[in-house]
């Protein structure tokens, strides 16, 4: 049994009072770590089983970054290692008056569609070394390690292709219903466009997120274990509207199928429970814009809750029928392999599960002192209730601070104060949702799942930090 740690997180903050002052610094993990030819080598060990390469040149990359930060004093962390602080003689950034105090700057409207700063260039999304043969069928990672809030920006937001993205002419783009209505209908958008909208926050998560740690320790950073995570604003218009107007049989229609405008005929199975509700959208917005082409624009479904491949791309038709349909994509993949040879079908909703972001995989601690443990937790079943967070691999537990909105079937925050004391800590978060349900360890979900499945690993992530600072992808039993 776990136990809830005796110190509470009153004399926690004591100590944060009494340790800030040698507050601690994180240097972050390392980008892109692999070459094209070192991507060709990750395939060959692939084929073997094995991932040895990966490690390898992400231990390397991780020792170069140390070594070109040896010298950092200040708390701001990577920031700052390019420009320590003096010890003496005072801070020239200081006394000297840089160039932004003294010149003019760039005019209004320099660039008509802003962008990030220069000096945040290196945060992107990533491909994941060596996981498909072509980028059209592939997948690329948020990098949580480095976002803040709940909302993924749309540049940042990942991306699951399985024929690649388009950039469609919106004025060319039909949507139609068909099947068990009246009357079959075909929207242009700009008549989808003109209807009562609502903008709701959700995140979607794709099934597979997480897929590579299900036998064993597989990638080093959080970007890689669960940056098929996103959330954001979606604005459009509930899809039980659209039914409506086409005198959808609501009734003896169970179920419909989505079908996306893509060369993939990427088709999947929705209850018509879930579309009752009001929460299906067909989306058009995503924070406060079109949605990005490499996100469906000009029109997806939106299914708050459920695993990222029904939230159909490039929407263009809505059958209604009185069963599941078994497409390919729901009948061959995105189904869980058991332990005993059979399979779980049409297993849609994903469960509650949390991730610490800060420390995480591929940081460095640099000193000892306060630390913010922050990270993400989401649930497709409803609201997060709670998060704890352990610094002991488990056997202690501290009840995380919720940081506001806490929104159903969306991201929440959570944070809370720690001050490390050098020693080895193993980080763990632990989810509970609105339902009750309690996210698992892996044992508890390996022993009804098995090792071989690939979807809907929910298991508590564990980062260890070594005496030296360094962060380390682990499992704990």
């Amino acid at each position: 049994m776990t136990a809830i740690s005796a110190l509470t997180n009153a004399q926690q903050g004591d100590r944060v009072k009494e340790q800030f002052n040698s507050s601690g610094r994180v240097q972050k993990a390392p980008e892109n770590f692999l070459t094209s030819a070192d991507v060709k080598t990750v395939f060959a060990e692939g084929k073997q089983g094995r991932r040895d390469f990966i490690r390898r040149a992400f231990a390397a990359a991780s020792t170069a970054t140390a070594a070109g930060v040896a010298a950092v004093s200040a708390p701001t962390g990577a920031w700052a290692q390019g420009n320590p602080i003096p010890t003496e003689g005072g801070d020239p950034n200081i006394l000297k008056l840089p160039e932004h105090a003294t010149g003019l700057g760039q005019g209004v409207a320099t660039e008509g569609y802003g962008k990030p700063s220069k000096y945040e260039a290196n945060l992107q999304r990533r491909q994941s070394p060596g996981l498909t043969q072509t980028t059209q069928a592939s997948v690329s990672f948020a990098p949580l390690q480095s976002l803040f809030g709940i909302v993924t920006p749309s540049g940042l937001h990942f991306e699951r292709h399985h024929q690649g993205w388009w950039d469609i002419d919106p004025s060319k783009h039909r949507f139609m219903i068909n099947g068990m209505v009246k009357n079959p209908k075909v929207f242009t958008m700009d008549e989808i466009m003109r209807l009562p909208s609502v903008s709701r926050f959700h995140f979607i998560e794709c099934g597979a997120n997480t897929a590579v740690d299900w036998g064993n320790v597989a990638v080093p950073t959080v970007q890689y274990t669960h940056g098929m995570l996103s959330c954001s604003e979606f604005t459009g218009v509930p899809l039980i509207t659209l039914l409506e107007l086409a005198g959808a049989d609501l009734k003896n229609g169970k179920f419909v199928l989505a079908e996306g405008g893509d060369g993939s005929a990427m088709t999947r199975t929705i209850p018509m429970s879930l579309i009752t509700s009001g929460e299906v959208l067909v989306a058009y917005g995503q924070n406060g814009e079109m949605l990005r082409p490499e996100n469906g624009y000009p029109l997806r479904l939106v299914v708050p809750g459920v695993q990222g491949v029904s939230w159909v791309k490039y929407l263009r038709r809505i059958e209604v029928g009185d069963q599941p349909y078994a497409a390919k994509d729901e009948a061959v993949h995105y189904i869980d392999l058991q332990p005993g040879g059979l399979h779980r079908q049409y297993t849609n909703i994903q469960e509650c599960k949390s991730v610490v972001t800060t420390p995480s995989g591929g940081q460095v601690l640099l000193d000892k002192g306060f630390y913010n443990i922050t990270g993400l937790a989401w649930s497709g079943k409803g609201k997060i209730k709670r998060v704890d967070v352990s610094t002991d691999g488990g056997r202690n537990w501290r009840q995380a601070r919720l940081e506001t909105p806490v929104l159903s079937k969306a991201l929440t925050r959570f944070n809370l104060d720690w001050v490390w004391d050098g020693k080895p800590a193993i980080i763990q978060s632990r989810a509970q949702d609105e339902t009750g349900y309690v996210q698992p360890m892996y044992k508890q979900l390996r022993d009804v799942r098995g090792t071989r499945s690939i979807y809907h690993n929910n298991a508590i992530q564990s980062w260890l930090v070594q005496e030296n600072g360094e962060v380390k992808n682990v499992q704990v039993s």
